[in-house]
C-alpha cells in the first residue's frame, strides 16, 4: 500500500498531535465495538432483554463527532452509540446500564432505563425542568424507536438556527443567549439506508431542501433492511442516486451530496469536514452517503444475520470491517519517517479497551442489582414476620428461603411474591397482614416515580399551574368576527414574543384558511407567519425541534382531518419527550387546528377517540368558540408542555364580544364550565356541538326540561375537580353529545365520569350518549344533518330519558 503524507488539518496540527489523536479514535472505535460485542453476549446469557447495536459504524461516526461542536443537535437512530462517546456523552458503563434498564436517572441519564438500550439523549433540562445552557454542551435530541421517526423533527432543530441567524430580536436578546450563537448551530441526522424508505424521510429531505437549513443527513448504508437488501429497498439501489436530482446547482438551491466509504477514516474526516462546514456557514443542508458499512452481528439481538447473507458477502464484510482497514491505514502510513504505531501498540489498546469494556460493564450490573438489594432484604423482613404469625409459615417459608438465596432480584419478582403470601393469608386476622399490605402499596407508589412520572411537566411552569384569567371588555363593546378575535389575540402575542412562530399550509401570504392571522405576515414578516407545503408530518416535525431549541412555534395543520398524517409523529414523538427522558427535556409545541362539522367526508371529521387514546402526554382543549381558544393558546404560551387546539370549524364568522386585554386572558385547563344550571339532567359536551346543545337546551326550558348544560373545555386533562359528577349529584342523569363516532370520545368520557368520578353512584337513569353516525360524515346540509347529531336529535334524546324517569308528565313522542 502507498504510504501517504500527513494530513494538512485545519488547525495545523504537528505529527504528534496528529497521531495522539488517531490513536485515540482507534481506542474508542476499540472500546465501542467490544461494547457492542459485550452486549450481545448480556442479552443471549438473559441479563438484558433486547440489543441492537453500532458495531460497524464506528469510524463514520467519529468522523462525523469530530464536527460537533457545543450547541449542535443530534436527530439520530438507534445505532449511534459511537457518536455519543465522542461527544462525551456516554460512557461505557451508561452504556450497559441503559441495556439493563437502570432507572436511576443519575446512572443511565438517556432514559432512567424507560428505554431499551441504544435511544440516547441528552439532559436538557435541570432538576426543576428548567432549560440548561445549551450552547455549553452537545445536544442529542431523544430517539424514538420508529424508523425515519428522528426525521420531522430533525428538520424542526435545524430550521431553529435559521431563525436565529435572521431574527435580530432573538440575536439581540440574552435570554437567548443559552440556545444560539448566532443561528450557526448544526443539526446532525443519521438514518439507516433502508429506513429511507419510508415517507417521513422523504417528506423531511424535501422540507429541509426548500427551507435552506443547516441539516447535515447522514445514511449508514450497511446494504441491508434486515433481511431485506437495498436492491428492494431504494429506486437505484442507492439513496444518493435516488437523490440526485437534490444536488444544488449554480442557479437553483438544493442539497449538496457527498459520497463516502466506511472504513476510509482519511476519506470520511475530510468529508465532514467540508459537510458540516458548508452547512454551518451558509446554511445549506447536506446529505452524506456513507456506503460499504457493515453488521458484524447482524440486525439485534433476535436473529442472525447468517440466514440472509451470502458466504461471500460475510466473507467481505471480515474484509472491509471498518475498524480492521483502520488498522491497516495506521500501520501503511508514514510521513517523513514517522510512524503512527506498530501492531504491537494496536494491539495493546485493543487489549485495553476489551478490559475497560469488560470493567465498565461488571460495575454497571453491580450497580444495577445492587440498587434492588434493600428491597429484597426488606421483603424478607416482612414476609419473616408474617411467617412467624401465619398458619401458612410452611409455604411461606419456603419463598423466603428462596428468596433469600436470589443473588439478582428484580422488583417484579419481589412484588409477585408479596401479592401471593397476601393472598394466602388474606383470611387469617395477624397484623403482620396489614404490615404486608403496606409494604406492597409502598412499593408500588415507590415505583411510579421510576417507570410512570413526567407524563406531562413537573416544573414550575406545567400548563396546570396558569390560572384562569377572564376576558375583559370594553362598555360600549363591540361584536366582532371570531376570526378576528383569533387574529388580534396573535397580534398582540407577536408584538410581545419575538420566540414565536406560527407556520402552516396557507398560514403566511393568505392569513390562513379562515383569515386568523390576516395581514400578520406582512407586519412580522416571513420568518415568524409562515406558509409551509402540504406535508403535516414534517410540519409538526418542525414544530418540535424547533420548541426543544428555546423557540415556541404554533403549528397549525389545516383540517382537523388531516391530523391523521401527523398523529404518528405526534404520539410517537411529541406526547412522549417529556416520559421518554424522565423530565430531562421537553418540546412545548402548540398544534393549531380546526374541525368537527363543515362540509363532507374529509372536512367534517372529528375523532377524538382517536385523538385522546393515542397522544396522552398533549393537552388536547376543544373551545367552543374564538375567545375560548384565544385563552387557551394564552395559557400554553405561559406553560412548558405540549399541547393541541382545536378550533371550531364553523365559527369563524360567529359574532363574539372583543375583549381589551388579548395576550393575557386565559383558560384553565381541566376546568369544564357549567354554562348553564338546571336540575333535570346534564347534558355534557364541547366544541361545535356544545352550541346545539346549547340551543336544545333553550328549547327544552319550554318543554319544562331544566338541563344543566356543561361545556367539558379540554379531554385531557378531563374534569380534574369532578364537576360533572357534583352535577350528577343534583340532576341524577347524564347525557354526553359529541360528534366523534359512537364509543369513541363518549366511551372515554363515560369512563371518566362514572368509573374515574364514581359518578354512577348518583345516577336514576342509564347514562346515555349520542354521537355520530359511524360512516363519513355525508356531503351537504342533509347530509350533515343525517350524519351528526342535529339539535333535534338532542331535543328528542334528553326528552326520552325523561319520559323514561317521568312517563305521565312527559309523554312519548313517537
Amino acid at each position: 500500500m502507498a504510504k501517504e503524507k500527513a494530513p494538512n488539518t485545519q488547525d495545523q496540527m504537528n505529527f504528534e498531535a496528529f497521531k495522539k489523536q488517531v490513536l485515540a479514535d482507534y481506542q474508542l472505535a476499540c472500546e465501542s465495538r467490544e461494547a457492542s460485542l459485550l452486549g450481545r453476549k448480556e442479552v443471549l446469557t438473559g441479563k438484558a432483554k433486547f440489543g441492537i447495536f453500532g458495531d460497524g459504524k464506528e469510524l463514520a461516526q467519529i468522523a462525523l463527532a469530530k464536527q460537533f461542536q457545543n450547541g449542535d443537535f443530534r436527530s439520530g437512530y438507534y445505532r449511534d452509540q459511537t457518536i455519543m462517546m465522542a461527544i462525551g456523552e456516554l460512557t461505557v458503563e451508561q452504556y450497559f446500564a441503559g441495556l439493563y434498564a437502570h432507572t436511576d436517572v443519575d446512572i443511565e441519564p438517556q432514559s432512567a432505563g424507560r428505554q431499551m438500550g441504544g435511544h440516547y439523549s441528552t439532559r436538557n433540562l435541570d432538576a426543576n425542568g428548567e432549560w440548561k445552557n445549551l450552547m455549553m454542551q452537545k445536544n442529542s435530541s431523544a430517539d424514538i424507536s420508529p424508523t425515519a421517526g428522528q426525521m420531522p423533527r430533525l428538520v424542526g432543530l435545524a430550521q431553529a438556527s435559521k431563525v436565529y441567524r435572521q431574527q435580530e430580536a432573538l440575536k439581540s436578546n440574552p435570554d437567548f443567549e443559552k440556545f444560539t450563537n448566532g443561528g450557526n448551530e448544526v443539526a446532525f441526522g443519521t438514518i439507516g439506508d433502508a429506513s429511507t424508505s419510508e415517507g417521513p424521510f422523504w417528506e423531511s429531505i424535501n422540507a429541509a431542501g426548500v427551507l435552506q437549513v443547516p441539516m447535515v443527513m447522514s445514511v449508514w448504508d450497511d446494504g441491508y433492511g434486515i433481511s431485506v437488501p437495498r436492491e428492494l429497498q431504494t429506486t437505484k439501489g442507492s439513496i444518493s442516486d435516488a437523490l440526485s436530482g437534490m444536488q444544488r446547482t449554480a442557479d437553483k438551491p438544493g442539497y449538496e451530496i457527498f459520497i463516502t466509504k466506511g472504513w476510509d477514516y482519511a476519506h470520511l474526516c475530510e468529508t465532514y469536514e467540508k459537510a458540516v462546514k458548508l452547512a454551518r456557514e451558509e446554511h445549506i443542508p447536506v446529505l452524506v452517503h456513507v456506503k460499504e458499512v457493515n453488521q458484524p452481528q447482524g440486525h439485534s439481538t433476535s436473529g442472525s444475520h447468517e440466514r440472509y447473507k451470502s458466504a461471500e458477502r460475510l466473507e467481505w464484510e471480515t474484509t472491509f470491517d471498518c475498524i480492521h482497514k483502520f488498522k491497516e491505514w495506521i500501520l501503511s502510513f508514514e510521513a517523513k519517517g514517522m510512524a503512527i504505531a506498530s501492531e504491537e501498540d494496536l494491539n495493546t489498546i485493543q487489549a485495553a479497551a476489551k478490559e475497560m469494556v469488560r470493567s465498565s460493564k461488571n460495575t454497571a450490573w453491580s450497580r444495577f442489582t445492587d440498587s434492588m438489594k434493600q428491597d429484597q432484604a426488606d421483603l424478607v423482613s416482612v414476609l419473616k414476620t408474617v411467617a412467624a404469625e401465619s398458619s401458612q409459615s410452611v409455604f411461606i417459608q419456603k419463598d423466603i428461603e428462596a428468596l433469600e438465596k436470589e443473588k439478582e432480584p428484580i422488583r417484579r419478582d419481589l412484588l409477585t411474591l408479596a401479592r401471593k403470601v397476601l393472598r394466602q393469608v388474606r383470611e387469617e386476622q395477624i397484623s403482620s397482614k396489614k404490615t404486608l399490605g403496606n409494604w406492597i402499596q409502598s412499593m408500588i407508589s415507590g415505583n411510579f416515580d421510576r417507570y410512570s412520572s413526567h407524563l406531562h411537566s413537573q416544573s414550575a411552569h406545567s400548563a396546570m399551574n396558569v390560572p384562569a384569567v377572564a376576558p375583559k371588555y370594553a362598555d360600549d363593546v363591540q361584536m366582532e368576527d371570531g376570526r378576528i378575535i383569533l387574529r388580534e389575540n396573535y397580534r398582540t402575542i407577536l408584538e410581545s414574543r419575538p420566540e414565536v412562530l406560527v407556520f402552516g399550509e396557507d398560514a403566511g401570504r393568505i392569513g390562513g384558511v379562515n383569515q386568523s392571522l390576516e395581514g400578520l405576515q406582512e407586519q412580522f414578516g416571513e420568518i415568524r407567519v409562515s406558509d409551509t407545503g402540504i406535508r403535516e408530518c414534517t410540519i409538526i416535525g418542525q414544530g418540535i425541534g424547533m420548541a426543544m431549541r428555546g423557540l415556541r412555534p404554533i403549528a397549525e395543520i389545516q383540517y382537523l382531518d388531516y391530523l391523521l398524517y401527523a398523529i404518528q409523529i405526534m404520539s410517537d414523538d411529541l406526547a412522549t419527550v417529556q416520559y421518554r427522558t424522565k423530565g430531562g427535556q421537553k418540546a412545548p409545541l402548540i398544534v393549531s387546528t380546526r374541525g368537527h362539522r363543515l362540509e363532507g367526508i374529509w372536512h367534517s371529521g372529528s375523532p377524538m377517540g382517536m385523538i385522546v387514546n393515542s397522544i396522552r402526554g398533549i393537552h388536547v382543549c376543544v373551545p367552543r368558540n374564538m375567545t375560548k381558544a384565544a385563552g387557551f393558546y394564552n395559557t400554553l404560551l405561559q406553560a412548558d408542555e405540549p399541547a393541541l387546539v382545536i378550533e371550531p370549524l364553523n365559527g369563524y364568522r360567529t359574532k363574539e364580544r372583543m375583549p381589551i386585554n388579548f395576550g393575557t386572558f386565559t383558560e384553565a385547563l381541566g376546568m369544564p364550565e357549567i354554562v348553564k344550571e338546571g336540575k333535570d339532567l346534564t347534558l355534557v359536551s364541547y366544541g361545535s356541538t356544545f352550541n346545539l346543545c346549547e340551543v336544545a337546551a333553550q328549547q327544552l326550558e319550554h318543554m319544562g326540561i331544566s338541563v344543566e348544560l356543561i361545556d367539558v373545555q379540554t379531554l385531557l386533562p378531563f374534569d380534574i375537580e369532578h364537576m360533572i359528577s357534583d352535577s350528577l349529584a343534583k340532576t341524577n342523569r347524564l347525557l354526553i353529545v359529541d360528534e366523534d363516532v359512537s364509543s369513541g370520545a363518549t366511551g372515554f368520557m363515560l369512563d371518566k365520569i362514572l368509573v374515574e368520578q364514581k359518578g354512577y353512584y348518583h345516577l336514576d337513569s342509564a347514562p346515555e350518549t349520542l354521537s355520530s353516525k359511524d360512516h363519513r360524515p355525508a356531503y351537504g346540509s342533509d347530509g350533515d344533518y343525517f350524519s351528526k347529531p342535529s339539535i333535534d336529535d338532542i331535543i328528542e334524546k334528553v326528552y326520552a330519558m325523561m319520559h323514561e324517569a317521568e312517563p305521565v308528565k312527559y309523554p312519548s313522542l313517537y
